[in-house]
């Protein structure tokens, strides 16, 4: 029956699915090779949901008579599903560019926070931007995660620290998630850093006794919308038992647990991690082997984050111990002031470079693992029937280049699709 959609794709040389058979994620053997249609085309309904997927002569006589609001021709050229960036803090405000010029002469990072840099400076001004200021500096990094191929990321509070900014912060989140055309999963992470003055218990008291209530309220009423939980848990921060304290007190409310964890330290948080059935730790560059196997059990999964071990020169999390146990690994940017990178396909290069991964388990950790550390793989993270239709469409005949050119995602990618509506198009793709 004749009708009206709003998208087609139409003769891609690839599709690379991902997923084939509805799976929430991939793991061990499920990675050595993804899901791909050659010489496929795909529809995305009028809802932005995905309508059909499969070989380009099928489709094409299936929707003969079918009306679409866009058409486009990807002979040669390859769809992959939108990526997704497990970790990031975009909303900030006071740049920390000197402090590059800083550890590159050698400074560590407690050199840097003993001298006034690191968090406590972006919290000093992020407190006194207005919300007009975090928005205008949050939409262009979003804009520059979309160019990149981020449809959905996920974006975490954290440089308020008081309950006043941090929820400045979300209000900035929640404004983003309703006007911009990217995916967002919004995280509060009140506990980030212990606030000069009090001791990691008395801000986890604050957190637990005031800062969650009121976003609770704030949720009742609609007002914003929180998904995840998150704690920077690591000596001299917060310790193991104020971290489980503040994670199970969000959990109680209803947010999911994706919490920093092992970073700099051993700290045991991928074991509580798996304790507390948190969706995600991040971070785990010192996760020890007990932890790796009870992530692992638990379905707990690691979003590793290569540019933050690339840029602090810290060692690598141990990627390949974790996928041979059988974890689930996503990838993050870690954007911040501290780690300046919005693109996951760089993310992607570094984590099989430097982590030794191979090309199909970086893409499945930046696309449908790390759907999974979201909570949000049962509609994000694969091209499949009735998952919601965000895509790029890469010039390239294989879909590997968008790994392989490290940099070259900007001349790569042509367009990028959310809700089956481009919410990019590359200059490139105008001419005729």
């Amino acid at each position: 029956m004749a009708g009206g959609h709003r998208l087609l794709l139409e003769n891609a040389r690839q599709v690379v699915t991902v997923c084939a058979r509805g799976e929430r994620f991939l793991a061990g053997d499920a990675l050595h090779s993804l899901a791909v249609l050659e010489g496929a085309s795909l529809v995305v309904g009028t809802d932005g949901f995905i309508k059909a997927i499969g070989p380009a002569d099928a489709i094409q006589k299936l929707f003969s008579e079918e009306t679409f609001e866009e058409r486009i021709d990807c002979s040669g050229k390859c769809i992959l599903p939108g990526l997704v960036d497990a970790h990031t803090h975009p909303v900030w405000a006071g740049e920390r560019v000197h402090e590059f010029a800083m550890k590159l002469a050698g400074a560590t990072y407690m050199d840097i926070h003993q001298a006034g840099g690191g968090i406590n400076f972006t919290v000093e001004h992020t407190r006194q931007a207005s919300e007009e200021e975090l928005f205008g500096s949050l939409r262009g990094r979003l804009q520059s995660m979309v160019r990149a191929g981020t449809t959905l990321a996920e974006c975490k509070s954290g440089y308020g620290l008081d309950l006043q900014t941090e929820l400045k912060m979300l209000r900035v989140i929640e404004r983003a998630r309703r006007q911009l055309p990217i995916g967002i999963s919004a995280t509060y992470c009140g506990a980030h850093s212990v606030p000069k003055g009090k001791t990691a218990v008395e801000a986890a008291d604050e957190i637990i006794n005031s800062h969650l209530p009121k976003l609770m309220e704030l949720g009742a009423s609609g007002e914003i919308h929180v998904d995840n939980i998150d704690v920077f848990c690591e000596k001299g921060v917060f310790d193991l038992n104020s971290t489980r304290r503040i994670l199970q007190s969000g959990k109680e409310m209803g947010l999911q647990i994706n919490f920093h964890g092992d970073e700099l330290h051993p700290m045991k948080a991928a074991e509580l991690g798996a304790e507390l059935g948190a969706l995600a730790v991040s971070h785990l560059e010192e996760a020890s082997d007990e932890g790796i196997a009870a992530m692992a059990t638990a379905r707990c999964s690691a979003i590793l984050l290569p540019t933050t071990a690339y840029m602090l020169r810290l060692k690598q999390p141990r990627a390949r111990k974790m996928l041979d146990e059988g974890v689930i690994v996503a990838l993050g940017s870690d954007f911040n002031p501290n780690a300046y990178c919005f693109s996951m396909p760089v993310v992607m290069h570094l984590a099989c470079v430097n982590m030794r991964m191979s090309m199909p388990e970086a893409l499945a950790a930046a696309t449908i693992n790390a759907a999974y550390a979201l909570g949000k793989s049962h509609t994000h993270g694969s091209l499949e029937v009735g998952k919601q239709g965000d895509l790029i469409v890469i010039n390239a005949a294989r879909w590997e280049h968008l790994i392989y050119q490290f940099g070259g995602h900007h001349e790569l990618i042509e367009y990028v699709v959310a809700k089956g509506k481009v919410i990019y198009k590359n200059e490139r793709s105008e001419r005729k």
